[in-house]
């Protein structure tokens, strides 16, 4: 059995008379892949703080192995002033001008780049190199993926999941830890619990675990057990709530995939009028150029009453200028966009609005007095509606200026989800968004009559809300696919493992160049072998053995001709399991003959 590389034994801590947690006790072994979840304020980052040595302990003891190399990436990290990205990144001990420039160009950020003027995408991608280039044993990432486009969080995915070290995480981002974890730490009011599988895994765990505290508290005061089922409600509830709001949305994704069909005849017959008279937005041949840049190229759509369309793409392709064109806040250079007069839109974007740090949560939403207010045209009492976004009765009379940062989001979606519309505009709604929040947020968006764009990054979230994706796929080109992130990723699979072979060549290419630059820098050789060298020595030919056996099962699966006419879909997937398999596999290799070469040279010395 492996031998942990940290330890927390019995820790506790409390801010003030609250107990944040009590009997902390945790293992990381060298290949762990831990997600931290739990609500706003149940102490997940504060736990994190402590493994970096930021925040001490009240009481119980960290252990950390001689020798282990532990990064931290906060979520909101502090530059420091007047340095560059590479000077910062190459600031820290054990960290040389190769593995710098190597953290940074993967992250696809110049090392020239100015601290201060970092964007939000920009500034997570820094941080992630700076807590990277130092090829840690522990690496810890807080909310890694916030501002970070699709593209950056798969390529985040993939380096995860091959790092060779042990990770703890937390994020917001479904899709983000059911990829990349395998063991799963809740905090869950100051008790702590551990799943030994993903986050893929939780809810259906935590689903169960609630069950059964239910039946136990139901014997107690009815009170008791009403608080209960209140305060963690979130998760018990999920399940149900969303097989409900899923039906709807499938049942939407129909309608518009219908429409698409319908646009597209229409525009074979060059006929891109009135498709229907319920479109609100018409846009034909729209195109946008900045400088010799085109980001938009002769893109056409129909927006109809209750659409949800999401846009996705990289950071700096134009998504937040579509939206823009497509509500009438910026003009196409070519093109036509006709938007319906009858349009009451709102703009729901987490950093436009503030809020009054001195006034109560029931004057922020009744600023003419009273106690109720309106809810997309219904009367609702003001501590009812805040009970809908997890806040007590009590906290109703408190100032905003008590409230911790995710409580202030919650606040903010009570008000713009209360404000009268029929057309919602949401860009990048979920930055910094706790789970239970973005479940009420989906929960409020599958109730909505009116029309939704959304440009989110979340994929989660957008196969949870939209009917249809428009991608900006480079170029100038855009193109429109009926339901979510997966559904778009099925219809172009074609396209993207078209793009992948180029990638790849340009990886080995890449990789090349780097080994023959490390090959001609003079740098001292260890006198031992590191615990990941030797660890790694032991472990990668059990994989690789393991993969030989997977392997095996696939080729033979796939040696029965009769496959393909039985089941195409099963075929065509274990065909890429088995190049997936093959690859890593053959990245195995190379990274065992390297460990190997260095032992046999350390040896040799």
């Amino acid at each position: 059995m492996s031998t942990p590389i940290l330890q927390l034994q019995d820790i506790e801590f409390a801010i003030g008379t609250q107990q944040l947690f009590q009997g902390v006790n945790l293992s990381v072994l060298p290949f762990t892949r831990l997600c931290i979840v739990g609500r706003n304020g149940s102490g997940k980052s504060t736990l994190m703080k402590m493994i970096a040595g930021l925040v001490e302990q009240d009481s119980g003891d960290i252990f950390v192995q001689t020798g282990t190399n532990i990064a931290y990436m906060p979520q909101e990290p502090i530059f420091p002033k007047k340095q560059t990205a590479y000077e910062y990144v190459l600031s820290q001990e054990n960290v040389d001008g190769y593995q710098a420039d190597k953290a940074l160009d993967a992250l696809g950020i110049s090392g020239k780049k100015d601290l201060d003027t970092l964007s939000g995408g920009e500034a997570r991608r820094v941080s992630l190199a700076y807590a990277m280039a130092s090829e840690p044993d522990v690496l810890m990432l807080d909310e890694p993926t916030n501002h970070l486009d699709v593209e950056t969080i798969e390529w985040l995915e993939k380096n995860l999941v091959n790092f060779q070290g042990a990770l703890i995480i937390i994020s917001h981002d479904r899709t983000f830890l059911a990829n990349v974890t395998n063991q799963t730490f809740w905090l869950d009011q100051g008790i702590v619990r551990t799943l030994n599988k993903g986050y893929g895994h939780f809810e259906e765990w935590a689903e169960h675990i609630i069950e059964e505290e239910m039946k136990t508290r139901a014997k107690m005061e009815k009170l008791i057990a009403q608080e209960t089922q209140w305060s963690r409600g979130g998760i018990s509830a999920r399940r149900k709530r969303n097989q409900g709001r899923l039906k709807r949305l499938y049942d939407l994704r129909n309608k518009r995939s219908q429409q698409l069909t319908r646009l597209k005849m229409a525009r074979l017959e060059n006929e891109i009028g009135e498709v229907s008279s319920r479109a609100i937005i018409e846009a034909k041949d729209i195109s946008k150029t900045y400088g010799d840049r085109c980001i938009i190229e002769k893109f056409s759509t129909q927006i109809m009453r209750g659409d949800r369309i999401g846009i996705i793409g990289p950071n700096g392709s134009g998504k937040t200028t579509l939206l823009r064109m497509l509500i009438g806040e910026e003009r196409p250079d070519s093109g036509k966009i006709k938007i319906g007069k009858t349009l009451e839109p709102l703009y729901l974007d987490q950093n436009r609005k503030t809020l009054d740090m001195k006034k109560t949560l029931w004057e922020t939403l009744c600023p003419q007095g009273g106690d109720h207010i309106s809810v997309q045209g219904k009367q609702r009492h003001v501590v009812g509606y805040l009970k809908e976004f997890m806040f007590k009765p009590e906290q109703a009379r408190s100032p905003v200026s008590t409230l911790s940062g995710g409580e202030r989001n919650r606040l903010l979606l009570a008000l713009s989800m209360a404000t009268s519309s029929n057309f919602m505009i949401l860009d990048e709604p979920t930055n910094d968004l706790d789970m239970d929040t973005l479940d009420r947020l989906q929960d409020m968006l599958s109730e909505y009559q009116g029309t939704i764009l959304l440009v989110s990054h979340d994929r989660s979230f957008l196969d949870n809300v939209v009917t249809s994706t428009i991608v900006m796929e480079g170029g100038g080109k855009l193109q429109e696919y009926a339901g979510g992130y997966q559904d778009y990723l099925r219809q172009s699979k074609n396209k993207i493992n078209a793009q992948q072979k180029p990638l790849k060549n340009k990886e080995k290419q890449r990789a090349k160049a780097e080994a023959a630059r490390r090959a001609n820098m003079p740098k001292e050789r260890p006198k031992k072998l590191s615990f990941k060298h030797e660890f790694a020595l032991k472990e990668l030919p059990k994989k690789m053995a393991g993969l030989d056996v997977k392997i095996q099962k696939i080729e033979q699966a796939l040696s029965d001709p009769d496959l393909y006419l039985r089941d195409s879909i099963k075929a065509e997937t274990l065909a890429h399991d088995l190049e997936s398999f093959r690859s890593e596999k053959e990245r195995l290799e190379n990274e065992w003959l390297e460990v190997e070469l260095l032992r046999e040279e350390i040896e040799g010395m």
